[in-house]
């Protein structure tokens, strides 16, 4: 058999695609990654603990070792190392309760070649207004992501070791750079602008995480709310930039620039397309997702970044990859 012959496995494993994500959020749903790693090893066993059917169970592993996240030795059955870091319940980083968010996407797709069309989201599916309850869910489960990506940027900007810091978050969501930094350094402080609703699911989190005395939120819609004059150390402006047009980034970081302190510093994390458009192969595909549910956002290039940066008086801007999707961007 000649194997440069084009073949149809892989236009098929694409076309059904929306299995490995069933698969994937059915398995976390079910705990199974979390049992898995307590030390059941096969299917009947995993069925016990998961209380669901054995033939479930085995559906399930044989799936999850297609997609390569669990492994059988003998007819055992174990965590791959990805499972095991990031699917595992109880870890900062674990990604089941994202997994289940997208599960619960799937049928939003059906809207795409329509959306293609029209070039902008269906009316029902922004979600882009502060008391959409969308938010309840992505918020808190999408803070996982952020743990290893805020943890690098403070690594980079040393800030445990940076003293009495003042930060600022614009959108901070679940809060999550909020209690990674503080926790990382004890008299810093940090204030985080967003909508009512999610500071709320925000100051929960951070309060359990033992910060709330040193964090404050301000209740308010970015794109009208006064940010300050040179009163922060640190701006952050994490997965906000993918959901704004061009002006509005520009706008918002002229904004977070008279904010910053002489010297400070404005931390971005996002999806970050190269400037060809030839890759990363997550933030290309990220696009449709904004397409789907943002009415100016996309997934926007190096030299977008750059280009907004500079108009909005930055001249230092830097970017550095990470173990995630997301790069990182720092300017000064």
């Amino acid at each position: 058999m000649n194997t440069n012959q084009p073949t149809s496995e892989r236009i098929m494993l694409l076309a059904t695609g929306y299995w490995a994500t069933g698969i994937l959020g059915a398995a976390a749903s079910h705990s199974l990654f979390t049992h898995l790693d307590a030390g059941a090893d096969t299917a009947d066993q995993l069925a016990g603990r998961a209380e669901i059917s054995e033939r479930g169970a085995q559906t399930l592993l044989d799936g999850l070792v297609s997609l390569g996240l669990v492994e059988v030795h003998g007819g055992r059955y174990r965590n791959s190392a990805d499972a095991t870091a990031y699917l595992v319940e109880g870890k900062p980083t674990c990604l089941s309760n994202f997994a289940k968010l997208k599960m619960g996407h799937m049928s939003a797709l059906a809207d795409l070649p329509e959306v293609v069309r029209v070039g902008r989201p269906l009316t029902n599916a922004v979600v882009e207004v502060a008391d959409n309850p969308h938010w309840e869910g992505i918020v808190t489960a999408i803070a996982a992501q952020a743990v290893p990506v805020a943890t690098i940027a403070a690594e980079t900007l040393r800030l445990a070791d940076a003293g009495e810091i003042s930060i600022l978050d614009i959108g901070g969501g679940s809060g999550i750079y909020s209690a990674t930094w503080l926790g990382l350094n004890p008299v810093a402080r940090s204030t985080q602008l967003d909508w009512r609703p999610i500071n709320a699911i925000a100051g929960r989190l951070v309060a359990e995480a033992g910060m709330a005395e040193r964090f404050t939120c301000v209740n308010g819609d970015f794109h009208t709310t006064d940010f300050g004059t040179a009163a922060y150390d640190v701006a952050v402006y994490s997965h906000i930039a993918h959901q704004e047009g061009p002006d509005d980034n520009i706008a918002i970081f002229a904004k977070l620039r008279g904010a910053l302190k002489p010297g400070g510093t404005l931390v971005i994390s996002d999806y970050v397309v190269d400037d060809d458009r030839s890759g990363p192969a997550f933030p290309l595909i990220f696009g449709a997702e904004m397409l789907l549910k943002s009415k100016q956002g996309g997934a926007w290039r190096r030299a977008d970044y750059q280009a907004w940066l500079a108009k909005a008086g930055f001249d230092d801007v830097t970017f550095q990859p990470t173990s995630s999707p997301a790069t990182l961007i720092f300017a000064r």
